[in-house]
């Protein structure tokens, strides 16, 4: 971000409500569901739909039907066939990897103003057979003769399908256990994580019932009964502190300390932001939300501590921005568990972490709790895993426009060891 004086503006950004698996968006398309949000975005920003050069979007658990799920996104939005598009997978980073494209486009003079953003359905994962069984059907669709002598030894166990394991190839984890893993290794305790769900699910009932994010979250009109959607169904309104020590461990039933509680669920859902350079939306006469100060990745060995990309990448979009973590008004971390959560605080304050693994000399800082998820995050919210990077960015700057901040982090782990970071400043 540093090669450019151009500043990159965020002249919109919205969502759709996010759904637990199996519920409101079970027989929504993930295209659908985005172009869906990509039109209703486009004209609540009463923007040209020529203006946008350029759409970037981001899936994370890809649709056999349409690998390319940016291209169907602007045909289902009727913008202009012209619109270049393509797609990214930065696992849970995803839609940072695409706000990151369209604005280093903005800012090398590619594009004057794009599109980005990220959507997963996880109702509608692709389903795959066992090695044997896959093998058995090439053969069948190759054969010449029957069809059913490619089937020969195939047994009931093969044509069992199995739904895609959201689990890191190399180091052979998955995200729930590689939280518990950071969980034991840093001490973080259970009663520590199930205190930041459940101020999780506070703030976002907060957010809802003030009327937050009246403006963030767009109705939707489709799925099984075209019944209108107009709330996340996640978050809960009663959350009770006392009930959270009720619930078994999921990955370590017998000493662990990650429960279904203290971690995000599988979520359906859509968020895009459209972004302009600072001239030319001043040419136009748009008023920003906020603008793109800095942004950073960073990339860890997934074998020692998984989701500890954060504590990487927001020191480096940090010193981009040449702020502080002091400086901040506010800070959006996603919350994918809250052992990750409390994992990455307890490090941005470790002296001894930074010098032994940033080789700083000093912490970059203690968090504010008061200034963190104040408006809820991915445990109370929902974690559709593409979407989350730019729903982090539209809610910031939202935040920052209602509490009168300057300033504002936002920061996520993703498998493979990866993390991405934002510093975002309002208009």
């Amino acid at each position: 971000m540093t090669f450019s004086s151009k500043r990159v503006a965020v002249i919109a950004g919205a969502r759709t409500p996010f759904l637990r698996i199996a519920t409101g968006f079970s027989t929504v398309p993930a295209r659908v569901l985005s172009a869906h949000l990509v039109a209703d975005l486009v004209e609540r920003a009463d923007i040209d739909k020529n203006l946008i050069e350029q759409l970037v979007f981001g899936q994370v658990v890809m649709s056999p039907d349409a690998p390319n799920i940016a291209r169907e996104v602007v045909m289902g939005a009727n913008l202009p066939v012209e619109t270049d598009a393509y797609s990214v997978s930065r696992a849970c980073a995803s839609s940072y990897q695409s706000a990151a494209d369209i604005a280093m486009n903005i800012q090398a003079g590619v594009i004057d103003a794009g599109l980005a953003g990220g959507c997963d359905v996880m109702s509608q994962p692709p389903i795959s057979f066992n090695k044997k069984m896959t093998e058995a059907m090439v053969r069948s669709s190759y054969s010449k003769g029957s069809k059913l002598k490619a089937f020969k030894g195939i047994k009931l166990k093969d044509i069992i399908p199995t739904q895609p394991a959201i689990k890191e190839p190399s180091s052979e984890l998955t995200m729930g256990q590689a939280a518990e893993k950071m969980a034991k290794e840093n001490g973080i305790t259970r009663e520590d994580q199930d205190a930041l769900a459940h101020q999780s699910h506070v703030n976002a009932t907060k957010a809802w019932e003030q009327g937050w994010f009246d403006q963030q979250v767009i109705d939707v009109i489709m799925g099984p009964k075209y019944q209108p959607v107009s709330k996340d169904n996640l978050f809960r309104a009663s959350s009770d502190l006392s009930k959270y020590a009720k619930l078994k461990p999921v990955f370590d039933r017998e000493y662990g300390s990650v429960t279904a509680a203290n971690s995000s669920p599988l979520t359906d859902g859509a968020s895009a932001v459209i972004l302009m350079s600072e001239e030319r939306a001043k040419e136009l006469g748009y008023a920003p939300l906020g603008y793109i100060k800095s942004f950073a990745f960073a990339a860890i060995d997934p074998n020692w501590q998984m989701l500890m990309g954060p504590s990487f990448a927001a020191p480096k979009a940090l010193d981009l921005a040449g702020l502080k973590l002091s400086d901040l008004d506010l800070i959006d971390m996603h919350e994918a568990f809250a052992a990750q959560v409390l994992s990455n605080t307890q490090a941005f304050a470790s002296k001894k972490f930074a010098q032994e693994r940033l080789n700083r000399g000093e912490a970059i800082g203690e968090v504010d709790f008061d200034k963190f998820n104040v408006s809820g995050s991915s445990i109370s919210l929902g974690h559709p895993f593409a979407a989350t990077g730019t729903r982090q960015l539209t809610q910031m700057l939202y935040d920052l426009k209602r509490t009168g901040g300057q300033h504002g982090l936002i920061t996520a782990c993703a498998a493979g060891g990866l993390g991405a970071a934002m510093v975002l400043e309002s208009a």
